[in-house]
């Protein structure tokens, strides 16, 4: 029977003139490093619900707001990956964590890709979800429409187009939760306080406007790809690519998901980034459509 979680903490921090926060729970059992969890462009530190509530079985988790974030300052597009990566060492730094295990989902990951490659001493492994690295040329208008519905003020259109965005048309699509997840993410963009619009709309600049990873310096911590079999903001097979660009790497595409599989199937996802961070063997899972052992592979050049 699991044991319930210690009380959680919120920690202030301020990197390079930018406020933010984080909240440390701890696990009553911890057994691999603390896990962090870093989000997507909208979601904030208290977002992460059965994710956070099923690793805290298994280990600490660190959940941050960093700078464009939740109760974090608004960071303007012109910063990349170089800063938001720095706030999360000082955050580490300050939080006294020196090894850490890395969960980043769609738009975050292309931070924690980016602190594995210049600190892999502090990753000890990574799962990443959702993620490129670069935003498609196909996925471009349909971003730059949802920016100018909310320039003209169509609030409740681009709460519509935004869902639209994130997860498949397709009506033929078998996705776990689909009805509830829309229904959640409707109501999340409907209630979009003007700040939390600004920083939404700052974080999509930055997608658009800057490359997402420099891939030319190979990160060498253990790290897994995840995917939805139907996400079609960041397709399977940009997915793998990215992949190769790791020397040590797994893909995995998660049946009946999209791009929120976090939402959708986060009693999968628990399970399958439990067994990878805690060095188990990505066999025998049954909610897999792929699942790939890239190390023997031959990397990108």
């Amino acid at each position: 029977m699991p044991r319930t979680p210690l009380p959680s903490t919120v920690h202030a921090h301020q990197w390079e003139g930018f406020r933010y926060c984080s909240r440390v729970s701890r696990s009553a059992d911890p057994r691999f490093d603390p896990v962090v969890l870093i989000g997507g462009a909208m979601q904030r530190k208290e977002d992460w619900g059965r994710i956070e509530q099923g690793l805290l079985e298994s280990a600490d988790v660190v959940c941050p707001d960093l700078p464009g974030w939740g109760a974090a300052d608004l960071l303007p597009p012109r910063h990349g990956s170089e800063l938001l990566a720095g706030a999360l060492r000082h955050l580490l730094d300050e939080l006294g964590l020196e090894r850490v295990n890395l969960f980043a989902g769609s738009y975050g990951t292309a931070i924690a890709y980016r602190l594995a490659q210049t600190d892999p001493e502090r990753v000890a492994r990574m799962a990443l979800a959702g993620t490129m690295s670069t935003i498609p040329d196909g996925a471009r208008p349909a971003m730059l429409g949802v920016l100018d519905l909310i320039a003209s003020g169509e609030r409740e259109r681009f709460g519509q187009v935004a869902v639209e965005t994130l997860m498949t048309v397709d009506p033929h699509a078998d996705i776990a939760s689909a009805a509830v997840v829309k229904r959640i993410l409707t109501l999340r963009f409907g209630k979009l306080t003007d700040d939390e619009l600004d920083k939404f709309v700052a974080n999509t600049r930055r997608l658009l406007e800057r490359e997402l990873v420099d891939t030319s310096l190979e990160p060498v911590v253990p790290t897994v790809f995840l995917v939805g079999e139907h996400d079609t903001l960041t397709p399977p097979a940009l997915c793998r690519e990215f992949a190769l660009t790791c020397r040590e790497s797994w893909f995995v595409e998660m049946g009946r998901a999209d791009h929120l599989m976090h939402l959708e199937r986060s009693g999968e996802v628990v399970d399958l980034i439990t067994r990878f961070f805690s060095g188990g063997a990505l066999v025998d899972l049954p909610y897999a459509t792929t699942v790939e052992d890239l190390r023997r592979v031959p990397a990108l050049t």
